[in-house]
């Protein structure tokens, strides 16, 4: 296989990437990382010197990319599907990157702050990172009012980043009711098959997922009895 991808199923930035090459229907081959176990860290630091994960390995080009943003445009350039992730207009592309900067920096950002403190049993630390969810929540709703998706008229690296980073954060800090279009964005990006699927793959490690309590049955698979 050309492209093979190390990831761990479970990483919000490796959904991130998944989704881009499911939207694109790009084949590659999926191998699993643990970075909990020290060969396997340290064969993994032989490819991707940082420790970053996931990285993606490109025989046929004699490549390896690390970086999430990086991937996608990657991708995107080099091994493109029917839509384009990056759009071709430069101020709609500028979007896309700003948005998608958004996503990892201002959603992801508190919300693997949470999930940390969580495994490190530091639960006084939490509030102020929901309070961080909350505020980028009310930016994100004002960007979202009217628009389908985060960046120009098409799915984009913006919506790729957008997915995994909400879907984790809202666990953390739901949602407020007074906050329409960024949870009906939510239900259009885990409808998108590429979102669904990554989920759906994601499903037997969400035991690992310190919140797992709270996902709602049908991210696990299950019956809802409300």
């Amino acid at each position: 296989m050309t492209l093979i991808l190390h990831a761990h199923p479970l990483s919000s930035y490796c959904h991130k990437v998944l989704i881009a090459l499911y939207e694109a229907g790009t084949p590659f081959e999926s191998r699993h990382v643990d970075l909990g176990d020290p060969a396997a860290r340290a064969k993994f630091m032989t490819i991707s010197p940082w420790g970053k994960m996931p990285a993606l390995e490109d025989k046929a080009r004699r490549e390896i990319v690390f970086e999430t943003s990086i991937i996608v445009e990657y991708l995107d350039r080099h091994y493109p599907g029917p839509h384009p992730l990056l759009p071709a207009d430069e101020d709609a592309r500028l979007q896309a990157r700003l948005w998608d900067r958004v996503f990892d920096l201002y959603v992801q950002g508190p919300m693997g702050a949470a999930v940390m403190a969580t495994i490190r049993g530091e639960p006084e630390r939490i509030p102020e990172h929901a309070e961080a969810l909350l505020a980028s929540y009310r930016q994100i709703e004002a960007h979202m009012a009217g628009r389908e998706w985060a960046a120009g008229s098409t799915f984009s690296l913006a919506d790729c980043a957008a997915a995994p980073a909400l879907f984790y954060a809202r666990v953390v800090a739901p949602f407020p009711d007074d906050h329409p279009a960024i949870a009906a964005y939510f239900e259009r990006l885990i409808a998108r098959p590429s979102v669904a699927r990554t989920l759906v793959e994601a499903r037997p490690w969400f035991h690992m997922y310190p919140y797992r309590d709270r996902l709602e049955p049908r991210f696990l698979g299950e019956a809802s009895t409300g």
